[in-house]
Parts: C-alpha cells; structure tokens; sequence
C-alpha cells in the first residue's frame, strides 16, 4: 500500500511539472525590445525641438516649428504624474533646430538654431523654478543646428552648425559656455567645417563628434579634449551620414547609426557603426530594420544599457550589446516622424514626441516606451 501511495504521488509530481514547463512554454513573455504606446498629445504640432528632462522628473519641450518657417517661441511641460502637457514660459525668439542642455544649476541652457532664413547666436536660461527665460549674452557665432554636449566640467562645448542658408555658410569654429560666467568664449576649431553632425561624451572626458555636412555628407570624425582646448582627428566612419543618431554603450563604445549619405530627402541609412575609444577605429555592426534619418542626436541608453533609436520609421528600434543586434520594439508610432524627440524618464520609460513626415506638417501626437 505504502508502494502505491509514492508511486501515485510521484506519478501526481510529474504531471505538475510537465503542466508547468507547459505553461511556461505558452504563458505570454515580455517583448525583449520593450513596447510602445500612445500617449496624450503635445500642446502644439512639434518638429525640431528640443527636449529636456528636468531635476524634478519633468520634461522641457521648447521651440521647433509646425511646419517650415512658422517658427515658435513657446514651451511647454510633460508631467509623467499626469501624463499631460502643460504651458511654460516663452524664449524671447523663436526657433528650431535649437540645442538645450541641462546645467548642473537645474536651469536649462537654449541657445542656436535657426530664425528664418539664418542660423542664431542667441541663448537663452530657463529656470523651472519661475517658469521663465532669461537671454543672456550671446554666442560667438551664429549657429543653426549645432552640437552642444555637457562637458565633465559641467561647461558645455558647441561645435559647428549653419550661419546662413545656403553653400559655404557651414561652419568649422567651436565654443565653450562657462556655466560660472553665463558667458560664450572660443575654443579650438574643428578640422572640417559640419552641421547635423552628432558629438557624444565619452568616458574619459573627451567629445567625439561624428559625420554632418558642410559642401557634402563626410565621414570623418573628431575628438574634442576639454584640457587642450583641441580637436584631433580619429579614424573615419565606414559610410559617411549626416543626421544620424549616436549612443555610448555602458562599455564606453559609441553606436553610429542611420543618417542620411545626402543633404536631401533620399540616400537614408540602415546600417550602423560602432567606434571604439581605445582604438579609435569604427567598425561595421548590424544594420537598423528600418533606413531612418533626422534622427534625435542621442540615442537614448536605457536602464538595461541598451540603446533605443526612434524616428524616421514607424518602427521602434533597441540595439541590445550583448547580440549586437537592434530588436523592433511592439508596437508602432503612426508614420515616419522626422525630427521627433525622445526623453528618458526617471522610471526608465521613454517620452517620443512630436516630429514632421514628408510635408512638413509637424505633429503633436507622442508615444512612451517601456522596455
């Protein structure tokens, strides 16, 4: 009888197990590049803003345009508590392909970009504790779309950008803005004249600044050293890109990827690079599932190290270290957003809004990612 009893029993034990692998075998899994979700919409249609996460969680969305030359001033305010947009202070110009940067004063610094036909040397201080901007002096330079990276320091170096519209207005000149002074001086210039270029802090302090375009799309690239006050040259992209996005990996490598190999609306990228600081090189990676370009200067790096990729594509984008390879997120945003911003929020979620398709109509419609 005793026999019989363990027999059944182990007999009961094995069915439960085969149940269990069953049902984690069928039981639904999370996504492994996350999921994307509508989310409440922009206060105005957006393109070529910029985009800012505040000290307390909040997140600064200022300028870019509804469609070209129709140009804003306002800003607004995305609280994850609510999920809603509110309205904030207004720059004293309008503009668009702007640079912010947050300071480590909590204020957030604005300057450059493009109103009406020329680029801007102004700046501006947003403070969220009063809601307001604040000119301050100008910079050394008028610069439509430039780069603009904290340094370790926690000044910020500008680099490149457009002065006028048209050929030989690109320039090759850099600054720095000294977050002790509120002012703009010179620093060293760059080898190559470049706008739409991406320039990414790395680990050690220094800035690598990638790909734009002066006279034509280029592939060279460049590091900034903040203790020299100058730019050496590094090893060449592999495809030279210009509106591409650029991402540090938790390793210190950077990822180059998408871009477009001209000025105008054809030649978009797939494929993807990655440089390497220790041998200055950049070598091939796994393309992007989808060619995008005007992309967010910096790809997000998510809590996991991975780096998210949005705008261009309908599709979401994350390229995972450990493969090598990007992963399309579930879900989609609702057409291919050019100029969009993505914002990492201090729960790990992404914030994605705003951007144009191909005729210029900007949208107010955001998106969150969850990984």
């Amino acid at each position: 009888m005793n026999r019989f009893r363990l027999l059944f029993a182990s007999i009961i034990a094995i069915s439960f197990a085969i149940a269990a692998m069953a049902f984690r075998a069928v039981a639904p899994s999370a996504p492994p590049a996350g999921t994307v979700t509508p989310a409440a919409p922009m206060l105005e249609p957006r393109s070529g803003h910029t985009a800012t996460l505040l000290s307390d969680g909040k997140v600064l969305i200022v300028g870019g345009m509804r469609r070209n030359q129709d140009f804003y001033r306002s800003a607004e305010l995305y609280d994850p508590a609510t999920g809603k947009f509110q309205p904030t202070g207004e720059m004293s110009v309008a503009r668009v392909g702007h640079a912010a940067v947050l300071l480590r004063s909590g204020k957030v610094l604005v300057l450059g970009g493009w109103v009406g036909q020329g680029g801007a040397d102004t700046a501006e201080l947003y403070d969220p504790a009063t809601g307001k901007f604040t000119t301050i002096a100008k910079m050394t330079a008028r610069r439509g779309r430039p780069s603009a990276t904290l340094l370790a320091n926690g000044d910020v170096l500008i680099g490149g950008g457009e002065d006028h519209d048209g050929p030989g207005a690109r320039l090759a000149s850099a600054e720095i803005f000294r977050a002790a002074t509120l002012r703009f001086e010179p620093t060293g210039a760059m080898h190559h004249a470049r706008v739409s270029q991406t320039a990414t802090l790395l680990s050690d302090g220094r800035v690598l600044v990638v790909g734009g375009f002066a006279d034509s799309v280029t592939a060279s690239a460049e590091l900034y050293d903040p203790r020299a006050g100058t730019f050496a040259e590094t090893g060449n992209l592999g495809v030279a890109r210009c509106k591409h996005t650029a991402g540090r990996l938790p390793d210190g490598r950077v990822v180059i990827a998408g871009g477009s190999s001209n000025e105008g609306w054809n030649g978009n990228l797939s494929s993807a690079e990655i440089y390497d600081p220790r041998t200055g090189k950049f070598t091939a990676a796994s393309p992007l599932n989808n060619s995008r370009f005007k992309l967010p200067d910096e790809a997000v790096q998510l809590h996991s190290g991975k780096l998210l990729v949005a705008g261009g594509s309908k599709a979401v984008e994350v390229f995972d270290p450990a493969s090598g390879k990007f992963l399309v997120a579930e879900g989609k945003i609702s057409d291919n957003w050019h100029f969009m911003s993505e914002t990492k929020l201090r729960d790990g979620s992404v914030l994605l809004a705003g951007g144009y398709p191909n005729n210029d109509q900007a949208t107010a419609q955001s998106w969150i990612y969850r990984p």
